[in-house]
């Protein structure tokens, strides 16, 4: 469980090196690499004149016990908190009843990947600014339902830095039988390099020890994607499970 950490002084969103800054952090690496404390300033918006967003939200997650005691909150028990107004408990609350609603999802609502541009239409839009290469792993069942996207690195993405244990990590922990692989260039020129080529040989190879199919590997571009199994890039597989 994320540790929180009582606020000791109060720091205020301007004072942040802009490079810093939960939102241009966000948009330039991804939610996945804030704290639960920047995505929730990133949800208030604005503090109060005596706290910066930032120490609010770190105190809202410090008294009451992290995002766990936070969600259990009602709110009337949110309006109690100092700093929260009749508008900020209420955002807090849409954001919890709306992660409610995604965890209880009917399994045929969710989303089916059927082809390359499905993977594109649901991931594309979000993954074709970025300025530095993200790779995620699309989790899907024998139905091709998504059952999870996970961002496993950030950087520059080839064989020599992407560990098969952490693209694999998610579909093992979640019993996921298939795998798409999407990461962006952010050239804006989907074509597939060489060492994406490679990069998708060794993590096809890795699957088939795991008994996890590895379906494609779409590269994200500026209005435009490539799928290297489209492409006939895709690797051929002997018997042992080797590419």
């Amino acid at each position: 469980m994320e540790q929180t950490s009582n606020p000791e002084y109060n720091v205020r969103i301007r004072e942040i090196p802009s490079s810093e800054r939960p939102r241009e952090r966000l948009r330039e690496h991804g939610a996945t690499a804030l704290t639960s404390a920047e995505l929730l300033a990133i949800i208030l918006r604005s503090g109060t004149q005596q706290q910066s967003v930032l120490t609010l939200a770190q105190g809202l997650l410090y008294r009451n016990g992290g995002l766990g005691g936070l969600a259990r909150m009602s709110f009337s028990d949110l309006m109690r908190q100092a700093g929260l107004g009749e508008a900020k408990a209420a955002e807090i609350r849409a954001v919890f009843e709306l992660a409610s609603r995604i965890q209880a999802l009917e399994v045929g609502e969710r989303p089916v990947i059927r082809s390359p541009q499905d993977v594109n239409a649901l991931l594309g839009g979000e993954m074709a600014p970025f300025e530095q290469e993200h790779m995620r792993v699309l989790l899907t069942n024998t139905r091709n339902q998504v059952l999870g996207v996970h961002e496993v690195y950030i950087g520059n993405v080839s064989s020599a830095v992407v560990r098969a244990s952490e693209v694999f990590r998610e579909a093992v922990r979640q019993n996921a039988p298939c795998i798409i692989l999407v990461h962006n260039h952010p050239s804006g020129d989907p074509s597939p390099s060489p060492e994406d080529v490679n990069l998708t040989k060794q993590l096809v190879a890795a699957g088939q020890q795991l008994d996890i199919e590895v379906l494609d590997h779409v590269v994200i571009g500026d209005r435009r994607f490539a799928s290297l199994k489209s492409y006939g890039l895709w690797p051929r597989t002997n018997n042992n499970g080797t590419a």
